[in-house]
């Protein structure tokens, strides 16, 4: 059951959307993200934040969008004491197409600043503090040092970190990448399509959390 959480109206629209597909999830995909939410239960059960970190390669795409849903998601279900992050092998900025999506999803946007690698201020329904979103390297400040939960989001991130440090646990959920079809007309299509794949995947996680017992964390 969701929370008291009032999304601006047109996201609660989307989210709305995204609730009733949750049974076109793949099984086995299911059983990767219940694992992601048994390990925020983990930690509410020992009365610790919940840390998730997205990874990706560039932190361009799909670890940003990945942040702002997961967030978003437990706010939505009112999850307490679950703070996400994101960050790449190497930084390069949030990509305009990615911010672009969010948007259209129902986000509000503030710059915080516009050089090379700006800074956003994400927010999902008034009140809320803002999600401060920009492009770092994984381990940047300000990510979490040690236990987190490191998901990696692309493949070429998951090969090039085969062990993340500080992270007490690594799972790897990959996106197909939006960006193969940036300049093309299918540019708005992949990307609306990618966000809300990751929303109704972060939103299922989030639905999963205190619901009966969950699969051991190996």
């Amino acid at each position: 059951m969701a929370s008291d959480t009032k999304l601006y109206p047109g996201l609660h629209a989307y989210v709305d959307e995204r609730l009733a597909d949750f049974d076109r999830i793949p099984d086995e995909r299911k059983r990767t993200l219940e694992k992601l939410a048994a390990f925020v239960e983990k930690q509410q059960q020992a009365g610790e934040e919940a840390k998730l970190t997205f990874i990706c390669t560039h932190n361009s795409r799909r670890s940003h969008l990945s942040q702002v849903w997961a967030q978003t998601a437990a706010s939505f279900y009112g999850i307490p004491k679950v703070a996400t992050y994101s960050g790449g092998t190497e930084a390069t900025a949030f990509n305009p197409r990615a911010v672009a999506a969010l948007r259209r999803a129902g986000f509000r946007f503030e710059d915080e600043t516009s050089d090379r690698n700006p800074v956003y201020k994400v927010t999902s329904h008034d009140g809320a503090a803002p999600m401060k979103a920009f492009s770092k390297v994984y381990s940047d400040d300000p990510n979490p040092q040690r236990d987190f939960c490191a998901v990696m989001t692309c493949s070429q991130a998951d090969k090039a970190c085969p062990s993340v440090k500080g992270a007490s646990m690594r799972l790897t959920i990959p996106y197909e990448d939006p960006k193969a079809f940036d300049n093309t007309p299918q540019e708005t299509e992949k990307y609306d399509e990618r966000c809300q794949q990751i929303a109704l995947e972060m939103l299922y996680v989030f639905s999963q959390v205190n619901r009966s017992k969950r699969l051991v964390i190996s």
